[in-house]
């Protein structure tokens, strides 16, 4: 009896030793790759295959500065909508176009509609700016009326995605992006850990035809399929005429069909509004989600400790400044890189306010700073 009873406690003191060896060695890897991640290295290419080129290698000299400020160039912006990542964005075009002489004469919302950013190029072209710099709402939708820009002249800067048959060098001066594979990778990692590795997921992503979104998907669903007992069971793709509204659906019919599941990924911080909705509707109070972007909802659910655990995310501010500086090789004519990239960002509740910092290039609002306290 006490030799069995023994040998019972010994086999069950194994098991749980194994067991947390492996739990540690799981946490070792899912950090080592996180600080992979943050040494800077980038993942993503560009739309078309484009190597990237790291955004610390673009500067203008004192002298061709000077050259933009004789120009008296204008510059317009053209968005496919507006949230805060758009704002950080304006922000940093409105700083380092300001350091360069370039007047900003139109900044446009397509609220994520094809045939409204058609429309604002043509009213923007009526302004005659030297340059633009835009995010295309659809590629194939919008391609004519940025050719017809290009046709005119204007030097084209492009955040994160192309219109198709637009070229290099000819149509545009260049495109500018966070790395958002990495981004990708980052919030499967955090989603990982937050799980603790096992469990079922679902995923919110973008049905449309959006390059960068399409690399987060991707990603995240390559890094989360290397951990074995973690199985996504549902995926519900949204369009972007009511994110937020569309999201929530997505994530009530994930809930509704699968009971067990505990973490939704969501695209980025919109739809990740609708997913928290979703949960809270649920009563899903223990519910983990991870996204990308850093929307102020969804970092005020990361300080709090509720819903939100993990966020990849891009730098918008800098991606401005990058923008802006590369507009100014088009106007000199000096050779732009075809696609350059920021690094991506893996935000904690540890590194939130610095991410904050980092990400936007200002102070955090002090709901978000007492909120952690």
């Amino acid at each position: 009896m006490n030799r069995r009873y023994f040998l019972q406690v010994s086999a069950a003191a194994l098991i749980a030793c194994t067991t947390a060896t492996q739990l540690l060695a799981a946490e070792a890897d899912v950090k080592k790759m996180l600080d992979e991640l943050a040494s800077g290295k980038v993942q993503s290419v560009g739309p078309r295959g484009e190597a990237p080129q790291s955004a610390d290698g673009i500067q203008l000299s004192e002298e061709e500065l000077s050259k933009i400020k004789a120009m008296n160039a204008t510059a317009a912006v053209v968005l496919h909508y507006r949230n805060d990542w758009a704002v950080a964005q304006i922000a940093g075009l409105t700083d380092q176009f300001g350091k360069m002489g370039i007047k900003i004469v139109s900044v446009t919302d397509a609220n994520f509609k094809p045939e409204k950013q058609v429309a604002d190029i043509e009213t923007v072209l009526a302004l005659k700016p030297s340059i633009i710099v835009s995010i295309p709402v659809d590629p194939v939708a919008t391609a004519s009326a940025y050719k017809k820009a290009a046709d005119a002249g204007v030097k084209i800067v492009f955040m994160d995605n192309v219109p198709q048959g637009m070229e290099i060098g000819r149509d545009y001066v260049s495109t500018v992006s966070s790395d958002n594979y990495g981004n990708g990778v980052a919030s499967a990692l955090l989603m990982a850990q937050a799980i603790e590795e096992e469990g079922e997921v679902g995923i919110v992503y973008l049905a449309g035809d959006f390059f960068v979104t399409k690399q987060r998907y991707e990603a995240f669903k390559k890094t989360i399929g290397n951990f074995p007992s973690v199985k996504v069971v549902a995926e519900q793709g949204i369009d972007g005429t009511d994110l937020i509204g569309n999201a929530e659906k997505a994530a009530s019919a994930i809930l509704a069909a699968h009971p067990s599941v505990k973490a939704i990924w969501a695209v980025w911080e919109a739809p990740a509004d609708g997913v928290m909705s979703a949960a809270r509707t649920a009563g899903r109070k223990d519910l983990i989600i991870t996204t990308i972007d850093l929307g102020l909802n969804a970092c005020l659910s990361l300080a709090k400790g509720t819903f939100v655990k993990g966020i990849g995310a891009q730098r918008p501010y800098q991606q401005g400044v990058t923008e802006a500086l590369l507009a100014g090789y088009g106007l000199l004519g000096k050779k732009a890189p075809d696609y350059v990239v920021l690094p991506p960002l893996a935000v904690t509740r540890d590194n939130l306010l610095e991410s904050w910092k980092l990400t936007y290039h200002s102070e955090p609002p002090a709901s978000l700073v007492n909120a952690l306290n």
